[in-house]
């Protein structure tokens, strides 16, 4: 893959992967955005291994998610509190941060698979096939994660 292609490729998902990271990071924007530039990078590094069966921005989400799950085995020299970790709003407004809260609140108690499977599918439009290539895993895994995510994230959210 040229530079060229890889810039024109990776610019057009930048902001769709930017906003996968922020819901898997519970709004915590500044943490997404760290992964994303490092995602973006690996990738950059390893596009001359970019397989076509696969579409690329498949590719693109699997490194990050592979990304995300490193940099959470790292140690944060910050650390939230545990109930202000979906809480931390960098950038964004009073009534957006609130709006959210609840959301990312449920979001965040959903196991790291789950969280991953409903936010593909639901947010980014992935197919179920394409959700167990980019957390290598299988689709019946991917169904069962998804059908528990939902039933977590509905009791979490019904009051």
């Amino acid at each position: 893959m040229t530079r060229e292609r890889f810039i024109e490729l990776a610019t057009a998902e930048q902001e769709p992967l930017r906003r996968f990271l922020l819901a898997l990071c519970c709004g915590d924007r500044d943490e997404a955005e760290d992964i994303a530039q490092e995602a973006l990078v690996k990738a950059y590094m390893s596009a001359d291994s970019f397989v076509e069966r696969y579409t690329f921005r498949t590719w693109l989400y699997k490194i990050a998610y592979r990304t995300l799950l490193d940099h959470a085995k790292r140690p944060r020299l910050e650390r939230l509190p545990d109930n202000a970790a979906c809480t931390a709003r960098s950038g964004m407004d009073a009534d957006a941060a609130f709006r959210y809260e609840a959301l990312y609140a449920a979001i965040r108690e959903l196991p790291e698979q789950s969280r991953a499977a409903v936010l593909l599918f639901h947010i980014e439009g992935y197919s179920i096939a394409e959700i167990a290539a980019i957390t290598h895993s299988n689709t019946v895994a991917v169904r069962q994660r998804l059908s528990r995510g939902l039933k977590l994230l509905r009791k979490s959210l019904t009051p």
